[in-house]
């Protein structure tokens, strides 16, 4: 047996085969697997999972989210909710003396049970080593036990040798905080190398922020980050999401970006009892602006699941569901339909271009978001209130069109009759418009056989 480094003996975790490693794609614009595929990062924020759930609570989380169409879970070691000191579903906590070089082994093997979990499923975890207020405690719980970079250095490693063959893990660094000063710096560069000298440089790492923020504000050149983040947030409705990816896509050197935490559904807007909440409605119109503005893939979440709320517990920001009612609201099976819809067209090839409009309405809920295949044989387009869309049609090759109407809400699809191209600009009339009555354009070259996106099937 190999010592962990840290006075414990880590556990070497059974690698299911569905579960392939993740890769930056050859343009710098997207995750692949292994085999090369596509993985359309489809998250949801289950912070509190590792924490909170018990094993038979998150074995029905799992399978529901999966069921749904995530791929990807994101989820805290180190919790932000007391995640010191009050204990797992199973009595543990993480740390001896909060002393992040002496880890309680049974708390981590309950992590590494929820890991392998998941890789049954073909699902992955976005594993935060800790939340920010362990290290930068601006606001939360804390204590702030990593002071030094050495300290985070050590965990990393740790962490990293003991996930090290486990191919099912992406790492997320920060945990809803920003760095002030340069010992911030040091500690979040210290526990980024530490994670790379244990795991030998396998898994992917990224960095999550706070509200309105990227990591490439601080981190976009330096090697160890290999996708940006960004949090979007929950202080507005018809947030302009794509203002952040549209900057993150475009920075050199290339890499991929996305946004890791937009508007909660049921969260309460701008955080104030008196607000309305979001909806599912906010939650697509996030998704749909992001993507098509280039991101590898999106997050959801819902304020009472990250929370993992049930009614024995005091509620943040007045969460008021408890989550195993809230993971059947209508915003998660919705993100499973925008993923089915992406696959269902060659990603790895779609480049958004919002020259595709002759329309482009001001930063509002009206904005038309637009993006096409490298080749021009595909567009997609998201009128988020039902608007026409106004499409320069001399932008694609192909002699002869047709397409799909695409119902975000629903997931299926109306077809559109093939016609011949104008090569001018045409409009194209939603089925129906109004208040939060989205939809999605789609356009194909019938030469390509790209099959209808309603029935589309996830593998």
């Amino acid at each position: 047996m190999k010592k962990a480094g840290l006075l414990l003996i880590f556990v070497v975790l059974v690698i299911n085969v569905r579960a392939q490693w993740l890769h930056i794609s050859p343009d710098g614009r997207h995750l692949v697997k292994d085999d090369g595929s596509v993985f359309f990062y489809m998250a949801d924020t289950g912070w509190e999972l590792f924490h909170r759930c018990t094993k038979n609570e998150t074995e029905m989380y799992l399978k529901d989210r999966h069921a749904k169409g995530f791929n990807v879970v994101q989820a805290v070691v180190l919790a932000e909710l007391d995640g010191l000191h009050t204990p797992n579903a199973e009595g543990e906590v993480p740390l001896a003396d909060d002393d992040p070089l002496h880890p309680n082994e049974k708390y981590f093997q309950h992590v590494d049970w929820v890991i392998q979990k998941a890789a049954e499923l073909g699902m992955y975890i976005a594993v935060l080593p800790t939340w920010g207020d362990k290290w930068n405690k601006r606001w939360g719980v804390g204590p702030v036990i990593f002071d030094t970079p050495e300290k985070a250095r050590k965990y990393g490693k740790w962490l990293g040798e003991r996930y090290k063959d486990q191919p099912n893990i992406i790492w997320i660094l920060g945990g809803d905080r920003n760095p002030e000063k340069p010992l911030h710096f040091e500690i979040i560069r210290a526990m980024a190398g530490g994670i790379h000298d244990g795991d030998q440089g396998k898994h992917l790492i990224t960095y999550h922020p706070s509200g309105g923020k990227s990591s490439s504000q601080w981190f976009h050149s330096t090697s160890w980050l290999d996708f940006n983040m960004a949090q979007t947030g929950h202080g507005m409705r018809n947030n302009p999401v794509y203002i952040q990816v549209d900057h993150d896509y475009n920075l050199h050197p290339v890499k991929p970006c996305l946004d890791g935490e937009p508007q909660y559904e049921d969260h309460p807007v701008a955080f104030s009892a008196l607000n309305e909440r979001f909806v599912a409605y906010d939650a697509r119109q996030a998704a749909y602006w992001a993507v098509l503005a280039g991101a590898l893939g999106h997050t959801y979440g819902n304020h009472n699941i990250w929370q993992m709320w049930t009614p024995q517990r005091t509620p943040i920001t007045w969460a008021r569901i408890p989550w195993y009612y809230a993971i059947h609201q209508p915003g998660a099976m919705q993100m499973g339909y925008m993923r089915k819809l992406f696959e269902s067209r060659p990603f790895l090839e779609m480049v958004p271009d919002q020259s595709l409009l002759a329309n482009v309405y001001g930063q509002d809920k009206n904005v038309i978001r637009a993006a096409r295949g490298a080749d021009r044989s595909f567009v997609i387009v998201y009128t988020s209130y039902g608007a026409p869309v106004h499409l320069r049609m001399e932008k694609m090759t192909a002699a002869m069109l047709n397409g799909y109407w695409y119902n975000p809400r629903e997931g299926n699809s109306i077809p559109i009759e093939a016609f011949a191209n104008p090569h001018k600009t045409k409009v194209f009339v939603p089925p129906s418009g109004g208040t939060r009555t989205d939809w999605v354009l789609v356009l194909d070259d019938p030469d390509k056989n790209y099959p209808d996106p309603g029935k589309f099937m996830l593998k």
